[in-house]
């Protein structure tokens, strides 16, 4: 057998159907977009990672957005929590330019890698736990690809949780682990596990998420990767 590859990743994320619930919520959201999207064609599919393929650091997210990355094809492009974390990632080195709308609008990540614990935009923004198990693969087998990967940034408590299982899981590393907490830190095997609050508008809106607190995040993922 062919050893596992980004590309071989993509073709069966995208594919993927094996929630019926999700699968039900995503193609409804793209049947009937809010005003501000009629008329778009969107995604409506699962979402893989995308970024750098030399990574030292993954960015993990929760879910796709119903009308972000579900819309345009790809996670947190075209939605406020992408406009905040890309500005974050652009401030601190880790992309080409401030702001995702489309997935041909030229960004580029440099020594980054995005990707999401839940790969189909789920209703509420709450995947149920058979969700997570079901998707959980796909994010373990993207963490076992990226050979030169160091630093995991976990947005969320959520994704912070799926994390460490998907870790354990890649250097069958069990020991107990901190709790979530913004910069937080945990060492699960060979990695490094940050976590931040989740740019979602619920947190940048309230202050709960300012950008210099992303952004500390962001350098320490940097300093812990050896990227400066």
């Amino acid at each position: 057998m062919a050893p596992d590859s980004l590309a071989q990743l993509y073709a069966e994320v995208v594919a993927c159907r094996r929630c019926p619930r999700l699968v039900e919520w995503r193609e409804a959201a793209a049947a009937a977009p809010p005003r501000r999207f009629a008329g778009q064609r969107y995604w409506a599919r699962p979402l893989p990672g995308f970024g750098d393929e030399r990574a030292r650091v993954l960015v993990v997210g929760l879910a796709p957005a119903a009308h972000g990355g579900n819309r345009t094809g790809r996670l947190f492009t075209g939605d406020r929590s992408g406009d905040f974390l890309f500005a974050s990632l652009h401030r601190t080195g880790f992309a080409n330019q401030a702001s995702s709308i489309a997935v041909d609008d030229g960004l580029a990540l440099h020594g980054l890698y995005v990707a999401a614990a839940v790969r189909c935009a789920p209703p509420d923004n709450k995947p149920t736990p058979s969700e997570l198990a079901g998707c959980l693969p796909y994010l373990v087998r993207e963490m076992a690809i990226l050979a030169e990967l160091r630093v995991v940034v976990a947005l969320g408590a959520f994704a912070w949780y799926a994390v460490i299982r998907s870790l354990g899981m890649v250097s069958h590393d069990n020991s107990p682990k901190r709790v979530f907490g913004h910069l937080a830190e945990a060492s699960v095997g060979p990695h490094a596990l940050l976590g931040s609050y989740h740019p979602s508008q619920q947190n940048t809106f309230t202050g709960r998420l300012t950008p210099t607190m992303l952004d500390a995040v962001m350098v320490r993922a940097r300093e812990l990767a050896g990227l400066d």
